[in-house]
């Protein structure tokens, strides 16, 4: 078997000096279908190893589950890393950020009382050991000294700009040896002296995250670990993008610039991302540090392979500078196909949402409730309940609104709420009959102290001045109704939330783009397969569509528009449109 281990200056694979040259790729933000493609471009691009986040809230929806089917078959992933003469780094957090929902915690461990995130809380503790135990019975029999791919382990993520609690660190670096992991560990942080103290205990190789300034951020990452081999870890090679807001992208000359300086220096790498992929479903985190801002749907990067995996000008750019210090494989230069266009499809009104799914069921409550007190983690909410007041119009308020609250009065829409814009009134023209309320959760927050906050209405819900007591609550089955709107027969357009039903027809499965152009703001699948939200605030304006959820002949797509919609078909576009790339 082979041995992978840590050096005066190198890392040691076989006991000869190694540069590890990684790219990162999330395999749950891709198809799986679509992993050996992705894979095998990263190693066309020069690279020698791939590594990955592990999302604790993925694999564990409750407690005791921990999934691995489809795109969450992490042994197949590896696997398929190997199969292509690539090593592997696994990075399990617990907390892995990633722009993703909740940073990767469960919700139902977040609503757990007493629990304390990233501390040595007792119930964090025993739940972060059941989730480790569980990562490294797929990881620890394909460590390299076990004849698997994977050479590196993180422990934690950027810990050292949240604490500095290094009984913390030693617990979960003891339990991740405990549970079979015998290749190196690692953390990762900026390298910044206070937060790599904070982050790095003995015994684990401190990495560094950055995207500039290479010697410089090299430097001050020796001054903290005087021996072992430097590292970026997360080598930003371009950013993510929030809804409201513009799409981000970098230069390719200047990315493939701080690449060469880093490579020079004598520096590993992991490129973060090599191919960011999709958050589909409802799997975008959000920041909020005063405003909240939910991370869109596509996760392309601006990554030298797009959402889609197809080679980009950075692609080649750093094709070219990893050259001047690897041997690489021969590929040609081609360029990126178009997508193929099926004709519009013509879409059917299927009604709203009762229409849809029967008859919501409601549960009754003494008090304004949140869907963690329901035990849901992700989607849509109503509520609802009765008024009189003997007003001609009164002011409905709450005390927060997380995260967009449509309000209607005996079915008549009135307004909305949206917490991106800090709303939390709104007048309700009349101060007689039922108010129901839809509230959509549009990501959990991935970093920073707002980890792990309640979503829904938040209290006091205050009418005319007065409290609110009894609601009603009814979560919307979101799994069911793909299925349901392929049943439903076609009736008038709703006030409110409706959903759409359309087929298209495809000679073979392949990739497409959904023009999300004319629509409001919902979600849509295909064949089941739930690409994600779209919103008119864009900045993208297309839905990514891999091949692996379509089929030869008909192909059955379903839209849930929670406000309103322009189009009379969903139409489809020659290529990603991800927006504006400026503010």
């Amino acid at each position: 078997m082979a041995t992978f281990e840590i050096g005066e200056h190198d890392f040691l694979l076989d006991g000869q000096p190694h540069r590890v040259v990684s790219g990162a790729l999330h395999y749950f933000r891709v198809h799986p279908d679509q992993w050996r493609s992705r894979i095998r471009l990263g190693r066309m691009m020069g690279l020698n190893a791939i590594e990955t986040y592990v999302p604790w809230n993925e694999h564990s929806p409750a407690p005791g589950e921990f999934l691995t089917d489809g795109r969450l078959d992490l042994a197949r992933f590896l696997r398929e890393v190997q199969d292509e003469g690539m090593h592997a780094i696994v990075r399990p957090g617990p907390y892995i950020c990633a722009e993703f929902d909740s940073g990767g915690f469960p919700a139902w461990l977040l609503r757990e009382r007493g629990v304390c995130v990233r501390s040595r809380e007792p119930k964090y503790l025993a739940a972060v050991t059941q989730y480790l135990r569980s990562v490294m019975e797929i990881v620890a029999p394909l460590q390299i000294d076990r004849g698997g791919p994977v050479i590196l382990l993180q422990v934690e993520n950027e810990y050292g700009a949240y604490g500095d609690d290094h009984a913390y660190l030693r617990a979960l670096t003891d339990r991740l040896r405990a549970c079979g992991a015998t290749v190196p560990l690692t953390t990762v942080d900026q390298p910044e002296p206070d937060m790599l103290r904070a982050g790095n205990i003995d015994g684990l190789l401190a990495t560094g995250s950055f995207g500039s300034r290479a010697t410089e951020r090299l430097r001050a990452l020796r001054a903290q670990q005087p021996t072992g081999p430097l590292m970026c870890s997360e080598f930003w090679c371009g950013w993510f993008d929030h809804w409201g807001a513009h799409h981000h992208t970098t230069s390719a000359a200047e990315s493939a610039a701080e690449l060469d300086e880093l490579l020079a220096a004598g520096a590993s790498v992991n490129i973060y991302m090599l191919h960011g992929g999709t958050n589909f479903g409802l799997t975008n985190g959000a920041n909020d540090k005063g405003v909240y801002q939910p991370t869109v749907t596509s996760y392309d990067y601006d990554a030298p392979l797009d959402e889609a995996g197809r080679p980009t000008e950075k692609f080649w750019a750093f094709r070219e500078v990893i050259g001047r210090y690897c041997d690489l494989p021969e590929f040609d230069r081609t360029e990126a196909l178009p997508f193929v266009v099926p004709e519009p499809a013509p879409i059917e009104v299927l009604g709203g949402l009762d229409d849809v799914l029967g008859p919501a069921s409601w549960s009754d409550h003494d008090q304004l409730v949140t869907m963690d007190d329901l035990g849901q983690g992700r989607g849509l909410l109503r509520y609802r309940t009765r008024v009189d007041r003997g007003e001609d119009a009164a002011v409905l308020s709450f005390g927060e609104v997380r995260d967009r609250a449509w309000v209607s009065v005996d079915g008549e829409p009135i307004g909305t709420l949206s917490r991106d814009r800090h709303e939390r009134a709104i007048v309700v023209p009349r101060s007689q009959g039922d108010i129901e309320i839809l509230v959509e959760d549009q990501g959990r927050v991935n970093y920073g102290p707002r980890i792990g906050e309640a979503k829904g209405l938040i209290g006091p819900a205050l009418f005319s001045g007065e409290e609110i007591g009894a609601w009603q609550t009814a979560p919307v089955d979101l799994e069911a109704l793909p299925g349901a709107a392929l049943e439903a027969e076609p009736t008038a357009l709703p006030r409110g939330a409706a959903v759409f039903r359309a087929q298209v027809h495809l000679q073979n499965p392949t990739d497409l783009a959904v023009d999300s152009g004319e629509w409001g703001k919902g979600l849509l699948w295909v064949n089941g397969f739930t690409l994600g939200r779209y919103w008119r605030n864009g900045p993208q304006r297309s839905l990514f569509v891999p091949a692996g959820a379509t089929r030869r002949g008909r192909n059955d797509i379903v839209v849930l528009e929670l406000e309103a919609t322009a189009a009379s078909a969903v139409r489809f576009l020659p290529d990603l449109d991800l927006g504006h790339t400026e503010y």
